[in-house]
């Protein structure tokens, strides 16, 4: 495998999870009988770039198909962060009914909306059809197909330039990242602003958070590198910020190398610093990932068998892809965990892929009273924990299994 970025050949094993079927494909009850497809995952760090990635085992337009179970709306603290970010890049940026706002990677208009609502102009691009449509209905124009170098040169040709240019997770989600940011370039206008916003792989490394790891993320970004892909392309960064979305993310704002009109923040050298004086930018920071995952697995499968020889029952929240990251790993099926919740009625009355654990909806979890319940989307630990605090009454408690298994 070669580096989807610098092409260089890869040899460094970051990370092997074995294998597993593809994060998000949750099956049907008549699909439970049917063989699955499992796939490798395993990551590689490049030793010259520091890219670290997984290969395109699965290809993306088979992930991001019209059956993708991701709505992002469904998460109260997400659609707060939507909300926020319009108001601050309105504010910042001074946009208005003349501006023209893009998003790569809209999902179901839950950030464009705020946008609308200010009477800006919104335009999404979104591949999974039935995501794409739910915008629709939100009265957001857009486009279902993916973003590149091909699409951008169609929008431009249209006279469709982007005043604000953004991606909020999709960065890592595309498999040929050289042509994906190619596309922003050509779609940009003159004085354009580009944000995209990422995990962190400091915070990944750092926090153990290896679940987030799923045959989707094909790239897993440090701003280091991101800041090399985005100049091979002519765009150059001008600030970039913390977050805490997702344990820890990065949202980055680049420009045309050419727009003299943004100055350059003193953001951009202090994070290249801060992830220079971790080590990011050399190997022995990637050792020693694999040890550390290898601890939780063991931990939280030692704490279910615990469970089920003392006659409790456990549940979990969150039919999330790391939490099938998680499970497929540690090699946990339904008969450790009886069911999942989730919010989203896309993934109720399915099964989980590979553990064909069932995701119920919330009336089942307060009939079935489980002794306890794993937050398998920790990185909404907070949301949740309030949200389900009435499992107290019965004696219910909340674990966490990363960075380290933690009951609450």
């Amino acid at each position: 495998m070669q580096c989807r970025f610098c092409k260089t050949e890869l040899e460094r094993v970051f990370i092997d999870l074995i294998n597993s079927p593809a994060s998000n494909s949750f099956l049907t009850p008549e699909q439970l009988n049917e063989p699955e497809t499992f796939y490798p995952l395993k990551v590689y760090t490049c030793h010259k770039c520091f890219l670290v990635q997984v290969d395109e085992y699965k290809k993306s337009d088979a992930i991001f198909d019209s059956n993708y179970v991701y709505f992002s709306s469904y998460s109260t603290s997400w659609l707060k962060h939507a909300s926020n970010y319009a108001d601050k890049m309105t504010e910042r940026f001074g946009y208005n009914k003349d501006s023209q706002v893009i998003e790569i990677a809209s999902n179901d208009g839950y950030l464009l909306q705020y946008f609308l609502q200010k009477g800006i102009k919104v335009l999404g691009v979104e591949p999974t059809a039935n995501t794409a449509e739910v915008a629709v209905q939100k009265g957001i124009a857009t486009v279902v197909e993916f973003f590149g170098v091909a699409l951008a040169k169609q929008l431009k040709s249209q006279g469709t330039t982007a005043n604000l240019l953004l991606g909020n997770n999709v960065l890592a989600h595309v498999p040929d990242i050289v042509d994906f940011v190619g596309g922003m370039k050509i779609v940009l206008a003159t004085d354009g602003v580009i944000t995209m916003e990422f995990p962190h792989l400091m915070q990944l490394v750092d926090n153990n958070q290896f679940d987030t790891i799923y045959h989707e993320h094909f790239s897993y970004l440090s701003f280091y590198t991101v800041k090399q892909v985005f100049e091979s392309q002519g765009l150059e960064m001008f600030d970039v910020e913390e977050l805490p979305t997702h344990g820890g993310s990065l949202r980055i704002y680049a420009k045309h190398k050419e727009d003299s009109s943004k100055a350059i923040s003193p953001n951009v050298a202090a994070m290249l610093a801060k992830e220079t004086a971790k080590g990011l930018n050399g190997l022995a920071y990637y050792d020693n990932f694999q040890q550390k995952a290898l601890k939780v697995k063991l931990d939280i499968t030692e704490f279910l068998i615990d469970q089920k020889r003392a006659g409790k029952k456990v549940a979990a929240y969150g039919a999330a892809a790391k939490g099938n990251t998680l499970l497929n790993y540690c090699g946990i099926k339904s008969d450790l965990i009886s069911f999942v919740v989730d919010a989203n009625p896309h993934k109720q009355d399915k099964f989980l892929p590979a553990s064909h654990i069932p995701v119920v909806n919330e009336a089942y979890l307060k009939d079935a009273q489980p002794d306890f319940v794993i937050i398998l989307p920790w990185n909404l630990k907070d949301e949740i924990t309030q949200q389900l605090a009435y499992i107290k009454d019965w004696g219910g408690k909340f674990v966490v299994p990363i960075p380290s298994l933690q009951m609450l």
